[in-house]
């Protein structure tokens, strides 16, 4: 069994949710706020995961971010990931074989 990398989740990321606040009409409305910051391993992908017909789906990947599960398990798909001066937009989540050790965090890489 080969040992952890322990430097293998170099980066930080800062994790962006959608938080309610009230605005100056006093009304309701959310924005993306800063809920955390962990480390992740960040790996460009290139390709997309495309099945049309009945179970449409259409995703375009262009990174993988793998985090540890303990520090990534509230991340959902509406929150967003930021890491210096790239913003991306989470498509889906992966625990691999269910095991609980690292999430891998499929996103796009958001431009402008």
């Amino acid at each position: 069994m080969p040992k952890r990398q322990s430097n293998r989740f170099k980066h930080l990321v800062v994790i962006h949710g959608n938080k309610k606040y009230i605005n100056e009409l006093e009304e309701t409305a959310y924005r993306f706020e800063k809920i955390k910051s962990i480390y992740a391993e960040i790996v460009p992908q290139t390709g997309s995961l495309q099945k049309q017909q009945a179970d449409t789906i259409l995703t375009n990947v262009t990174h993988k971010i793998v985090v540890r599960y303990s520090a990534g398990k509230d991340i959902t798909k509406d929150m967003q990931v930021f890491f210096r001066g790239h913003h991306f937009e989470i498509k889906f989540i992966l625990n691999p074989y269910f095991k609980n050790e690292t999430l891998e965090i499929f996103c796009q890489e958001l431009l402008g």
